[in-house]
């Protein structure tokens, strides 16, 4: 259950690390380009979005692999659901109707960190 706990987690940071870094490497321009005009959020509200995937990735992670404060990182998962939510509720309003599949796979593996992390397991 670890190994598959550690998978996950990876995986989790890895997506969230590509797309949170974009939105806050990209120029404003470009990424008004690339998000579209029918998302509704300004560049600027891209950027916290971006920042704050980058910062559950990072928390996903790091506190369970140091060891020190272990519990932020359920609480790290906790905060990605809470994102692929949104995410959904976005995809849905604008109708990209593909990308919901995707919100919630990651939601999915997300809650299974969430799970295996608080409840302690043996193996």
């Amino acid at each position: 259950m670890n190994t598959a706990l550690w998978i996950v987690q990876i995986v989790l940071a890895l997506v969230f690390v590509v797309t949170g870094g974009l939105k806050l490497v990209l120029p404003l321009d470009k990424m008004a380009e690339r998000m579209g005009k029918e998302n509704g959020f300004s560049p600027h509200v891209m950027r916290i979005i971006g920042l704050l995937e980058v910062m559950g990735a990072v928390g996903v992670v790091l506190p369970i692999w140091t060891g020190i404060l272990p519990w932020l990182t359920p609480l790290a998962a906790a905060g990605l659901v809470l994102t692929m939510v949104g995410a959904t509720f976005e995809n849905i309003r604008n109708k990209h109707f593909p990308m919901i599949a995707l919100n919630f796979f990651l939601g999915i593996l997300a809650i299974f960190v969430i799970y295996g992390r608080f409840i302690p397991v043996s193996a």
